[in-house]
């Protein structure tokens, strides 16, 4: 379990990114596992944590803000925790070592192209951000400036001088964010050189990531974590599935080769576009994609008297509101798929489920963020049989 890498982080303290920065690897995940078992254990055996063999440089998708120091020189990396004052990264110990090595090559090239990074403070200047995303199956990178204005200087000379030291890069965007915010990306992109997106195999799957996409960062644990939850779901061929929450279509297109019928639904139009994308690259034709809120969507079902074998449900970290959850008490399926990125929401969400004829069969923690205290879990529950 323990990795090679035995390097400590320079910046670890100014950072504030990595909690566990400097504690044993095996420590971290006893942690996590005491924690889901304080939360989760009222409602069922809490199976052990699933950990990397390798719990470094595991994140496909790196972002870097750029700044300058008093002096003027250029730094880039993550903002200090609690402020806006910039950590020059130079080497992150659980992102993805080549979008790191990008990032510093645009950090030297920044100067001999005349591109001033973006002061906040006064709104001048017009680099504000780089975000690099690789698929760890395809190598395709994607690399998206993010610009306080459409205008790029010498954009063709840079993406060249760019390519020329990593000619492995697929595609270079520039994402326009003009606003005064903290939101990284900005709604338009503008395609400088190859497709504007990449792809990347996930459990089989071959997903189109663009640069708004939402796709998992660990693509080594998310494998396990779809792994479990498919276990957990048991398809047979026979049963209708609902993915809520599904942005890309991820979990949707996975269980499609072992369902009869999939039904995704996301409150997202550009990720259900993407989706319906995914859903032809993947030859799936027993899948639709819905662009409603995945709650309502499901009452108006059971309103109708149509019916679901299996409800996945991935939600974000505030977890699910009551409307949701007595949605799917409304629709009523045999089995609930819940996979969360929160175990306090997720104790907090499992109570109101058992509390309304669902009993919790199976919970298995997965470290997806590696020296953070953040840790997904996935957990079955099916319908109580009426005594």
């Amino acid at each position: 379990m323990e990795s090679k890498n035995t390097g400590t982080c320079k910046v670890a303290k100014k950072c504030g990114g990595c909690r566990y920065q400097g504690v044993p690897y095996k420590e971290q995940l006893r942690i996590k596992q005491k924690q889901v078992e304080r939360l989760l254990k009222p409602y069922g055996k809490v199976s052990p944590i699933l950990g990397m063999e390798d719990p470094y440089y595991y994140r496909n998708k790196v972002h870097a803000v750029f700044g300058r120091e008093r002096s003027g020189a250029i730094v880039s990396g993550t903002y200090q925790a609690g402020t806006h004052k910039i950590v020059n990264v130079d080497d992150c110990l659980i992102e993805d070592r080549k979008s790191g090595e990008i990032i510093r090559t645009i950090r030297g090239l920044l100067k001999s192209f005349k591109i001033w990074t973006y002061d906040e403070d006064n709104g001048s200047g017009l680099l504000r951000h780089v975000l690099v995303r690789r698929g760890f199956t395809s190598g395709q990178i994607m690399v998206v400036l993010v610009l306080a204005s459409p205008i790029l200087p010498s954009k063709n000379n840079f993406v060249k001088a760019l390519r020329k030291v990593h000619p492995e890069i697929s595609t270079v965007v520039i994402n326009v964010n003009d606003q005064k915010t903290s939101m990284v990306l900005g709604r338009r992109d503008i395609v400088l050189y190859g497709k504007g997106y990449i792809e990347d195999t996930l459990c089989g799957c071959v997903f189109r990531i663009s640069p708004q996409s939402f796709y998992q960062v660990n693509p080594v644990q998310t494998e396990v974590l779809y792994g479990k939850a498919m276990e957990f779901a048991g398809l047979t061929g026979k049963e209708r599935v609902i993915d809520a929450y599904c942005g890309i279509g991820t979990i949707g297109l996975i269980a499609a080769k072992g369902a009869k019928e999939v039904i995704g639904v996301e409150l997202n139009g550009d990720a259900v576009r993407d989706a319906r994308t995914n859903a032809k690259r993947n030859e799936a034709k027993n899948i639709r994609f819905y662009h409603e809120d995945a709650g309502k969507f499901m009452v108006a079902m059971a309103e109708t008297g149509e019916k679901a074998d299996v409800v996945f449900m991935d939600p974000p970290r505030a977890g699910s509101d009551e409307a949701f959850l007595s949605s799917v008490i409304k629709l009523s399926p045999q089995k609930v798929v819940y996979i969360s990125c929160n175990p306090e929401t997720l104790a907090r969400d499992l109570q109101y489920l058992t509390g309304h004829g669902y009993g919790v069969q199976r919970i298995q923690p997965v470290d997806m963020f590696c020296f953070s205290d953040h840790t997904e879990t996935v957990c079955l529950l099916s319908k109580k049989v009426p005594v």
